[in-house]
């Protein structure tokens, strides 16, 4: 009889998540997530894959966290600056969270094709709160990427919104 483990997938996750923020890609192996969570590698694997989507799994959690946090601040917004300010700062606490995968060349390689693959769904989940802002679809989306490429470069809030707020704040 198979043993039960309570929240095993959310155990590796959260371990997973520790690996990689205070190691890198190239420290968080399936291996050492089984061994801390006292799992069989091969039960590690009933649940990943791969070490790859277990690291995206990692990263996509996080992401829908930011989403969740973003959707709630356009709610009870009165305007798009409340909107893009909660969207720049879970974007760089996001950016921040995996800085150490962004920069690893290695994970870059691994993670590139995936990057083009998702990158208009990202556009689009953040043009999503900007729309009632905005009088067509390529406006919340051209935003979104300014928002998104500028936050990733490493621009001030203040820097961004200077040249987003002529687009969103008609006069």
């Amino acid at each position: 009889m198979p043993k039960i483990i309570e929240d095993l997938r959310v155990r590796l996750l959260q371990e997973a998540q520790k690996q990689i923020t205070t190691g890198g890609y190239s420290a968080m192996t399936i291996r050492s997530v089984a061994k801390t969570c006292r799992v069989a590698v091969g039960t590690v694997y009933n649940y990943f894959s791969s070490k790859d989507e277990l690291i995206a799994s990692v990263m996509l959690e996080r992401w829908k966290h930011c989403i969740q946090q973003i959707a709630h601040a356009a709610q009870s917004a009165t305007g798009a600056r409340s909107v893009l300010e909660a969207m720049y700062v879970q974007l760089s606490a996001y950016i921040d969270e995996y800085q150490i995968l962004f920069r690893d060349e290695e994970a870059a390689s691994v993670f590139a094709a995936s990057f083009g693959k998702y990158h208009e769904l990202l556009r689009d989940q953040l043009a999503a709160p900007l729309r009632r802002f905005c009088t067509s679809d390529f406006e919340g989306e051209f935003i979104a990427e300014a928002l998104l490429t500028w936050t990733v470069a490493g621009e001030g809030f203040e820097e961004i919104y200077q040249v987003i707020h002529k687009i969103v704040e008609k006069e």
